[in-house]
């Protein structure tokens, strides 16, 4: 099954994920406070999609403020052993794909030179031409802005490995044959009983696949 014709591609997640904290929640509640109070716990709680709700409150933000976002955001650490992982995929010519339920620039500032070593970044665009933000996104469908399961197909792997923290991550985790999750992923996956490693850092990652694909 994991055997060297197979074509892998590892699909992981951004925020809290490859960022060690949640940066696009605190984005929202920093720039929407009193929309992002009301509708982000009907998110987490499955009463509202992420669709609706993250539109909502992205197009509430002034685009003026959208520079302000991105600096916010430029300085998020990132968890411990990421770049140990894109090493170890590179030998193993394995690529990684970013999938970001948030902002592409977001992603974009935090990564720098890195974004160089990942496949692609599917997340939210803004176009910031009106006085509000307005959201894009090719793969909006169902009930998420970024539908992370259309990405998967989009790239038809033999075997997708996704890595996430939340419940952004879940349609794509219950999808994918093998997942890594952590925080309140972790806790929707044993509500669907769907085996997934627990993990907090990336070298927890790289040495399970090592281990694995010996």
């Amino acid at each position: 099954m994991w055997g060297e014709s197979v074509k892998r591609i590892v699909f992981c997640d951004f925020d809290g994920t490859i960022t060690a904290h949640e940066t696009f929640e605190a984005v929202l509640k920093q720039f929407a406070p009193e929309l992002s109070a009301r509708l982000l716990p009907q998110m987490y709680a499955r009463e509202l999609t992420l669709r609706e709700g993250v539109r909502q409150i992205l197009e509430s933000i002034p685009s003026s403020r959208y520079p302000e976002i991105i600096e916010l955001t430029r300085p998020q650490p990132i968890r411990p052993g990421f770049s140990e992982l894109l090493d170890f995929l590179e030998v193993q010519g394995v690529p990684l794909v970013v999938v970001s339920g948030g902002l592409r620039g977001m992603v974009e500032v935090v990564l720098g030179s890195l974004v160089e070593r990942v496949r692609g970044i599917h997340a939210i665009d803004v176009d910031t031409s009106g006085v509000q933000l307005q959201v894009r996104s090719p793969y909006e469908a169902g009930t998420e802005m970024v539908a992370k399961v259309k990405v998967i197909e989009a790239y038809a792997p033999d075997q997708a490995i996704a890595i996430g923290d939340s419940l952004t991550d879940l349609n794509m985790a219950l999808v994918a044959p093998l997942v890594f999750a952590r925080d309140r992923l972790a806790k929707y996956l044993d509500q669907n009983q769907k085996p997934y490693i627990p993990w907090n850092d990336f070298f927890t990652v790289r040495d399970y696949l090592a281990a694995l694909w010996k």
